[in-house]
């Protein structure tokens, strides 16, 4: 497998580098016309609705499962999937107004989070069920939500991990791969643990750098090593990426691309996902401390999770 996936990286980096040279002279026609096939065949994204939830939370439907009639078929251009972003689950030790206090979900307020989900009937899936919807080759249930944790800190294996086992939940991993095995994250033997056990990898570069100032040389680097790395470990392809800090250009969206990534998700609020926007998703910060009311509050609508709107054919 390993030849395989230095070949692949070649690839890769091949046409990573003859994006650059493209982005570098200006000249963005070739990829104009590329994404003028794909943008004919959906429809214009729109902002997603933000929603009051009565002060009593709502309660879950009977048996806890959508009904034959709420599961969503596929053809459809654009979703209102959340997106939820997760980064440390612990106690945090940073004081309050802080970016690690910010960023960090006590266990105690995930597993409420995680109960609420499974009490009102949503479906956590993967990106990649998300992409199988948009291209026809998958149904998705009308509750369906994503969760991600961004940079594979070791807690999401101690502690996120067995709440989402215990309510057979799956979850989307972003890894910084160049972190893998150091104090405090995740190491290579828990991430193929993860893998086999249904956790989606996703890549999240090398070293977790501002892609949109770092060399040419650099940015082949982080997106195409950081994604042989991973692929290495769970020996498949890993498609879908996360923007370290949610930075993010059309030039490193079109790396990206290049790199052999099928989507990529920001840290921009929202909750609307196309075929045509699939390289900048928006997702739903979830924030240390935040109530209840609000992490149901920003999930937008309960039903459906599907917007309507005109089939791909």
């Amino acid at each position: 497998m390993l030849p395989q996936v230095w070949r692949l990286r070649a690839a890769a980096a091949l046409a990573l580098v003859l994006v650059l040279a493209v982005v570098a002279s200006g000249r963005m026609s070739l990829f104009a016309r590329w994404q003028g096939g794909q943008t004919n065949r959906v429809a214009a994204q729109h902002p997603s609705t933000s929603v009051s939830l009565p002060a009593t939370l709502p309660s879950a439907p009977p048996g806890g499962k959508p009904a034959a009639s709420e599961i969503v078929e596929p053809g459809r251009s654009q979703l209102h999937v959340p997106v939820l972003m997760y980064h440390y689950i612990r106690v945090p030790r940073e004081p309050p107004r802080t970016v690690g206090y910010d960023l960090s979900v006590t266990p105690d307020d995930f597993r409420a989070q995680m109960d609420w989900l499974a009490q009102n009937g949503y479906r956590p899936v993967t990106l990649r069920d998300v992409s199988a919807y948009l291209a026809n080759l998958g149904t998705l249930p009308a509750r369906s939500v994503v969760l991600t944790f961004d940079d594979g800190y070791a807690d999401f294996y101690s502690t996120a991990w067995p709440v989402l086992r215990e309510h057979h939940f799956t979850a989307v991993a972003y890894l910084v791969s160049g972190f893998l095995g150091r104090p405090g994250y995740v190491t290579a033997e828990q991430v193929a643990e993860l893998d086999r056990a249904g956790v989606e990898v996703g890549a999240h570069t090398v070293t977790h750098v501002d892609l949109t100032i770092v060399a040419a040389a650099d940015l082949v680097h982080e997106l195409v090593d950081g994604k042989a790395s991973l692929e290495h470990i769970v020996n498949h392809p890993v498609l879908d990426f996360s923007y370290p800090s949610g930075r993010h250009n059309p030039a490193v969206e079109k790396a990206v691309q290049a790199a052999g990534f099928d989507t990529a998700t920001t840290t921009e609020q929202g909750a609307a996902e196309s075929a045509a926007s699939r390289f900048a998703w928006p997702r739903v910060r979830v924030e240390g401390q935040e109530p209840l009311t609000r992490f149901a509050q920003n999930l937008g609508p309960l039903d459906p999770t599907v917007q309507a709107s005109s089939p791909t054919g």
